[in-house]
């Protein structure tokens, strides 16, 4: 097992074939789909990112933040040689974005994008770097082209938290405020809540995870194991994002307006 890879540069003992491609990322690759049928396809072949249509209220956009991203161990900051996303996909969610009619657009990603981890986007502090400039890209189009509504969901920290997105506290400020939920992975080892960068100005609204006083990586017998639930008014088009622990007991919950001038949100605590 190889954690972590990346596409390019990653440490792999199956090899490369004559064009340079990783042995085992085809091996993975051919695996997933085995198991896991998408349909979706383009020049690439067979791709993971898609938009699933749930009516007025609702699309999902599931992205791909694992199959394009650099090498996640050069810490060197070239703008040409740093993505996440990648040129393809990154123009195929705008287009997508923009031309949703949905109430909502869910974008459910692979990693949050504040949270400070050399597998994700954010690395401290600062101005947009590396694969942050794909992100400011993304936040500065959906609010120059008058995308609304958008709430991102992720797993892969191991705890819960509900991550709110400020352009007053960001270094970055060029986007609209969002909400970000995480959750999972499921039955996996608990760790405790990471650290945000300010450049997209996140903050924790609510987190839970093991205390440093447990260690990292606790087992899922001690119950912090976490999930996230969305549910949307069919009348008012409020949503609704609950956190809940292994029990289906609510931790905190947010009601989100879907009004672009209404960022009032009621928050509760159980």
């Amino acid at each position: 097992m190889t954690d972590d890879w990346s596409p390019r540069g990653s440490y792999d003992d199956s090899g490369y074939d004559e064009h340079g491609n990783s042995r085992l990322v085809m091996r993975v690759r051919r695996a997933f789909f085995d198991y896991i049928p998408i349909r979706e396809r383009s020049a690439e072949g067979t791709r993971v990112y898609r938009r699933i249509g749930y009516g007025p209220l609702l699309d999902v956009f599931l992205i791909d933040m694992r199959s394009y991203r650099d090498n996640n161990w050069n810490k060197g900051d070239e703008h040409a040689d740093s993505f996440i996303l990648g040129a393809t996909q990154l123009a195929w969610l705008k287009r997508e974005l923009a031309a949703s009619n949905a109430t909502w657009k869910v974008i459910a990603a692979d990693l949050p994008i504040g949270l400070i981890s050399l597998d994700a986007v954010a690395l401290g502090d600062g101005p947009p770097s590396r694969r942050e400039h794909e992100i400011a890209d993304l936040l500065a189009f959906l609010k120059h082209a008058g995308v609304r509504n958008t709430v991102w969901l992720t797993a892969d920290m191991h705890y819960t938290a509900a991550h709110y997105y400020d352009p007053n506290r960001a270094v970055f400020s060029d986007f609209e405020p969002f909400w970000e939920f995480v959750s999972g992975p499921l039955h996996a080892g608990t760790w405790g809540p990471g650290q945000l960068d300010n450049t997209f100005g996140p903050a924790a609204m609510y987190q839970n995870g093991c205390s440093a006083e447990q260690g990292e990586n606790l087992a899922p017998c001690f119950g912090l194991q976490f999930f996230g639930r969305a549910d949307i008014d069919g009348q008012s088009g409020v949503m609704t994002v609950s956190l809940k622990d292994v029990d289906n007991r609510d931790l905190w919950s947010v009601d989100i307006l879907p009004r672009p001038d209404a960022q009032r949100q009621h928050l509760t605590r159980s």
